[in-house]
């Protein structure tokens, strides 16, 4: 069976093709076409089938990571949107919770505020109420209000509406109306529901996300459609499109037209998964992911081979609150792209601006005209001309050399101290970025292993670990392209949720089993609909718990089964060491309360199988050349030794200073660290930190 993963990021399109019986595979990056993404991953596509012999017809699963949904919200570029809600409530979009970004500042941006996901003209009220507990009618819905809505929606020219009601995560009967009513007054709108994108409670947050589901929704929908429409037009007629999720696994197609909102991290949560997937090969269960790539860096956690999910309290897109299933990743502006400059401070800095695609980094020779990171590795000799990406795209040394020289004049300093110092501050950045992630969690970086990959990653890596005191950095076998390596390890997968609000000791057990009986069948229903089989399933218990008046959660298993008095200890025992973890503290005597349940289920889907490495004699060096590397607080020239990966022998170990080559990266050992080739095709190196 032949799956192709293709994973669109901000300079580079990635793509990884396998054969599942053969556990051969094959890889090609082409540059992203950020005008219409979708041209790239055809051109891409179509250029795989090309050079490894593919008939498209015999391709069976494309697994697709998008940037569609994120860029639209980043870029504040989606649809007109309109919403209604309750009577009232016109301006919980605006008033959020009086929780600003930066406490004690006047002069700072609110997204939601200054970027409204639907102008204050858009938003409409009509009457209904429901009540808690049980979500009972308290005010019938008013039903000519909502049509009367949607005609002036359609008429003020709405592509999109949310409809967004009190309590309608514990009854979405009103929501459901609503959207039927909206859809016969203007059916070619993109209508959504929240207790369809998020049926837990917390109004601003659900409805900002319902809001952002909308604002996206018409673009995403004619993205996945069109290329759908391609696809099947240039010859993969059999082949099922998938789209990667932001919880770690994939959805089909029509799933993400309904919700693109579950694709928020589409890419870089396929990364974590493709980090992951190199971790279990070489049996490591604590991970640091290091995903560099032209643009940003994303960082995730993974410890004892559990995947950290984002908290309501963590998610956030553009400075947007969502809620939606998403893993723990941490994304910021730094990768080869990433633009050097002088502010007006007179300070020195790297990023977050971008050279993009295009015009790119001075060293891509399509006329950037601004120091970049990887103008600066290539003035230092770490990038390589005529070797870049395989041979395929030549390097302007002579142009990033004017850049880095204006730059260096700037700073009083020559061209390969300027270089290096672009190094110290990306560096520095993204070694901050991860103590975000791990010291400010209680985690201790030094008891995990950084796995470094992206076009940039390998570049990185070891000196970013040095700073962190990280004493092993694995990069993975195709690091360039690990996120679409890792939309190939991935499941069907899909969240359910519902609020509970019971406190531990008057908990009624028979509701929670029955909720989680009704979640399954929705959920079993969804994977039906899809194709698969019971027994290709599995499904996992969670709740959210919190002491009665905290305001956040923790996440905590449930076990299978009938939930009774005994899995319910069980239950409260790990929250209180999970709080223990968490915040350093537990009450003993507080009751605690179960807010929220969660099912994730999770569909079997063919997977990527890694080669191993080849038991041949160890690879002679394809050159010596001198670079520029800091030691001892010296920067120098120092004879560096040039392998190519592919040649690399099973066991094979490298000493630095050296520069490994491979068509989708290159990996720099500096001095004092050491490299080896495992048997599993990931390159381990020993950064020389003690451990």
């Amino acid at each position: 069976m032949i799956l192709i993963g293709v994973d669109v990021g901000g300079t580079f399109t990635d793509l990884v093709v396998t054969n599942t019986e053969s556990s051969d595979s094959k890889i090609h990056k082409i540059p992203t076409t950020p005008e219409d993404p979708s041209l790239g991953v055809i051109d891409g596509l179509l250029e795989v089938c090309g050079q490894f012999d593919i008939n498209p017809a015999d391709v069976r699963h494309i697994l697709h990571g998008t940037t569609i949904a994120t860029n639209a919200v980043l870029e504040y570029e989606g649809a007109k949107t309109g919403l209604i809600t309750t009577a009232g409530y016109r301006d919980i979009l605006h008033i959020g919770r009086h929780q600003r970004p930066q406490h004690y500042s006047i002069m700072q941006d609110i997204p939601w505020q200054d970027r409204p996901l639907v102008r204050r003209a858009q938003r409409l009220t009509v009457t209904e109420r429901l009540v808690p507990p049980n979500g009972d009618v308290l005010i019938p819905l008013d039903e000519p209000a909502v049509r009367a809505a949607a005609q002036q929606l359609r008429n003020n020219g709405v592509d999109a509406i949310a409809v967004c009601f009190l309590f309608s995560y514990l009854n979405p009967a009103h929501e459901d109306r609503a959207r039927e009513i909206i859809q016969s007054e203007h059916p070619d709108c993109f209508v959504t529901t929240s207790h369809s994108v998020s049926p837990q409670f917390r109004e601003f947050e659900r409805f900002t996300t319902a809001a952002m589901n909308a604002f996206i929704g018409p673009k995403v929908r004619t993205y996945v459609h069109e290329l759908a429409s391609i696809l099947t037009r240039q010859g993969f007629t059999q082949a099922e499109l998938h789209v990667m999720g932001s919880n770690g696994g994939v959805a089909t197609a029509q799933m993400v037209t309904e919700k693109p909102v579950l694709t928020l991290l589409s890419g870089p949560a396929a990364g974590v998964m493709g980090g992951g997937l190199s971790g279990q090969s070489v049996e490591r269960s604590n991970l640091i992911t290091f995903d560099v790539g032209g643009t940003s860096a994303d960082i995730g956690l993974i410890v004892k081979n559990t995947y950290s999910e984002a908290t309501a309290r963590d998610t956030w897109i553009g400075g947007y609150p969502v809620m939606a299933p998403m893993i723990d990743i941490h994304t910021i502006g730094a990768g080869g792209g990433s633009i050097a400059y002088i502010d007006d401070g007179g300070a020195f800095r790297v990023g977050p601006e971008s050279a993009g695609a295009t015009p790119g980094p001075a060293a891509y020779g399509h006329g950037g005209d601004r120091p970049t990171v990887t103008d600066a590795h290539l003035v230092l000799g770490r990038l390589i001309e005529g070797r870049f990406l395989g041979g395929e795209m030549n390097l302007d040394l002579p142009a990033a050399n004017r850049v880095i020289d204006r730059l260096a004049g700037e700073l009083d300093l020559d061209r390969a101290e300027a270089a290096d110092g672009i190094m110290a501050i990306i560096n520095a950045n993204m070694a901050n970025a991860i103590r975000s992630r791990t010291v400010q969690k209680g985690h201790d970086p030094r008891g995990f292993s950084l796995v470094a990959f992206g076009g940039a990653g390998p570049l990185h890596g070891v000196d970013v670990a040095r700073i962190l005191g990280i004493p092993e950095v694995i990069i993975p076998p195709y690091p360039g392209i690990t996120s679409a390596v890792g939309l190939l390890t991935t499941d069907l997968k899909y969240d359910a949720i519902r609020t509970e609000f019971q406190i531990s000791n008057q908990v009624d057990a028979d509701r929670l089993t029955r909720d989680f009986d009704r979640m399954q069948t929705e959920l079993a229903i969804q994977f039906k609909q899809d194709g698969l089989q019971p027994s290709d399933i599995t499904y996992h218990r969670s709740g959210d718990l919190r002491y009665v008046g905290q305001g956040y959660e923790l996440r905590v298993p449930f076990t299978t089964g009938n939930v009774d008095a005994a899995s319910l200890s069980h239950v409260f025992e790990v929250f209180q060491s999970i709080h223990l973890s968490e915040y350093g503290h537990i009450f003993e005597d507080s009751p605690i309360e179960i807010v929220n349940i969660r099912l994730t289920g999770s569909g079997n889907m063919p997977k990527i199988k890694l080669q191993s490495a080849a038991a041949s004699r160890d690879s002679q060096p394809l050159d010596t050349r001198p670079c520029f590397f800091r030691s001892d607080g010296i920067l120098q020239q120092q004879d560096t030794v040039l392998y190519q990966r592919e040649t690399l022998a099973s066991k094979q170990r490298i000493h630095g200073p050296a520069i490994i080559l491979q068509k989708d990266t290159t990996i720099v050992i500096p001095p004092g660290a050491s490299a080896i080739n495992d048997p599993s095709n990931n390159l381990l190196i020993d950064t020389g930190v003690q451990k």
